[in-house]
């Protein structure tokens, strides 16, 4: 079959807020990235591997954001992801004891023993505690496009009020793509896929040339686009911009019809750190004593009526490749569809959290890893393609604004400015307001190494409180006392720092302090609010 009837495109956005405690072992935040490296990052390493060794040419666009950068290049972090695997590696040797009564069981256990033990040596003998090395191998093999995104994740459509604000978030986000990947990022994945025409002139003045929006930022675009969100738009200030499409994201992100509520998938929410005696999980759960996922689950699905019957890892293995099947047949059709009304070969953007591949969808890198397979040798009428490839093939685009949008709840703000979380935003805008002061007051030959010191780390905190993830994680009420915390704790010290500036007494044991747990921006130059 002709293959050069359309593209689809997936892109993985892997992103996590910046989690640096090195006060302290007992910080449980910090498990959400050794948990996504397990989950996510490693598996999907295996698995690009996997198609490399065996000759299957595939392509696929990621985002790195800059906080999971920094934390992935932090040594301490490696070592606790060390001693947090080696403390899995324990528990499931434990496990092997304690499940000798059922086979079935039994052998789960020794599955999450070798797994957590194959980890452990991937991650410190293969890849030299490296993942950035890993994935930018798979980047200069011509496999993946790797994207950025703003510094810290910062909600473009409300920071804009202070304009300064939203040039840094991009700024510092296209420095650490550098400071990384060792070349310009072509692409950028907005913060909350949050967009904002006023941040256009920003992206361009720092090379970007495309993002990925939301679908109604396409579908509501000024004026109306040809082709909905199967050809991308470029935007009078010179944004070109991919939506997401509506069709192929629901089959793999929705939990009631997509693919990852199959009943032989992997049940994420039964997990014995709930399941087991308490003393005999205490060790493996948080230093308060609150239980939490150990990662080792022995259920599937099974049915929505609260029933569980033990996970079977090669029931798992044949529905992944079965839905495969199905995602390329779905495709194959859709784009048999779309090209008849076309002059332009249409492009299928699928994006998602990388984090849905693995964590959430246990079985999602194997999935992913059948279809690439499936794409490359079986009859379909649409190849693999990156944003960036499909630019260089089709220059000629449509003009047209994009609708301000982000893939929120409901399609816009609400989930990052609601009545939990709107005390924050007077706070950052304050702050923003003051930084965009200080760098116009103190121009770079007045400054001596203290000052700029402080100046470099009332920036890092600025940019630290506007995480986006501190918003969301308030308006979902999870983790709740944690991000109000941290937004209180940065903000509090960049306004600490910003009286020592202004009144010349700068504590310079205060600035070296906070440095040292806010390690991040290595590069940063206040000068960027200017």
């Amino acid at each position: 079959m002709d293959k050069n009837k359309g593209y689809v495109t997936f892109i993985l956005h892997a992103h996590l807020p910046f989690i640096h405690h090195p006060e302290s072992d007992d910080y449980l935040e910090e498990q959400w990235l050794f948990e996504a490296m397990s989950e996510t990052y490693i598996p999907l390493l295996l698995n690009f591997k996997k198609l490399e060794e065996e000759n299957v040419k595939f392509r696929l666009t990621m985002t790195m954001t800059p906080p999971l950068l920094y934390m992935l290049d932090n040594k301490l972090l490696q070592q606790k992801y060390i001693n947090y695997l080696k403390q899995h590696i324990e528990l499931a040797e434990k496990e092997l004891k304690r499940t000798t009564y059922d086979e079935r069981v039994h052998n789960l256990a020794q599955y999450y023993f070798d797994r957590y033990s194959n980890d452990l040596h991937i991650f410190r003998d293969v890849y030299d505690c490296n993942l950035i090395e890993a994935f930018k191998h798979f980047q200069d093999a011509g496999f993946l496009e790797i994207i950025t995104c703003g510094a810290t994740h910062g909600y473009f459509p409300i920071l804009y009020v202070t304009p300064q604000t939203v040039r840094a978030q991009i700024a510092v986000g296209v420095q650490t793509y550098k400071r990384f990947f060792g070349r310009q990022p072509r692409g950028i994945w907005l913060p909350e896929c949050g967009y904002v025409p006023e941040a256009d002139q920003y992206l361009k003045e720092f090379g970007i040339e495309y993002a990925i929006v939301e679908s109604h930022g396409i579908l509501y675009a000024d004026p109306a686009p040809l082709y909905g969100t199967f050809a991308p738009i470029t935007s009078p200030g010179g944004l070109t911009c991919f939506g997401r499409d509506i069709e192929s994201s629901k089959q793999v992100w929705s939990s009631i019809c997509g693919y990852p509520g199959d009943f032989n998938y992997r049940e994420f929410y039964r997990d014995i750190g709930y399941d087991l005696d308490y003393d005999y999980i205490k060790p493996y759960i948080a230093h308060n004593g609150v239980r939490v996922h150990t990662g080792i689950k022995y259920y599937r699905i099974t049915s929505k009526s609260g029933e569980k019957d033990y996970y079977n890892i090669q029931w798992a293995k044949d529905t992944a490749e079965k839905q495969a099947g199905h995602f390329l047949d779905s495709r194959t059709a859709q784009i048999d569809m779309l090209s008849k009304f076309m002059d332009t070969p249409p492009i299928v953007v699928c994006p998602y959290d990388a984090e849905l591949y693995g964590h959430w969808w246990y079985e999602g890198p194997y999935w992913l890893y059948v279809l690439f397979k499936k794409i490359y040798y079986d009859d379909c009428n649409f190849s693999l393609i990156t944003p960036g490839d499909y630019i260089d093939r089709h220059p000629n685009i449509q003009v047209s604004t994009p609708c301000r949008s982000s893939w929120g709840a409901n399609g816009y703000s609400e989930v990052w400015l609601n009545p939990s979380n709107d005390y924050a935003h007077r706070h950052l805008h304050k702050a923003g307001n003051r930084m965009v002061e200080l760098a116009n007051l103190f121009p770079d030959d007045q400054v001596d190494d203290l000052k700029r010191k402080a100046l470099n780390q009332c920036a890092r905190e600025l940019l630290l409180a506007q995480s986006s993830d501190w918003l969301f994680i308030i308006t979902n009420g999870t983790m709740v006392d944690y991000a109000k915390k941290r937004i209180k704790q940065h903000i509090g010290r960049f306004s600490k720092l910003y009286y020592q500036i202004k009144n010349d007494k700068i504590d310079e044991k205060f600035v070296d302090d906070i440095y040292s747990q806010d390690l991040i921006f290595k590069d940063i130059d206040y000068r960027i609010y200017k």
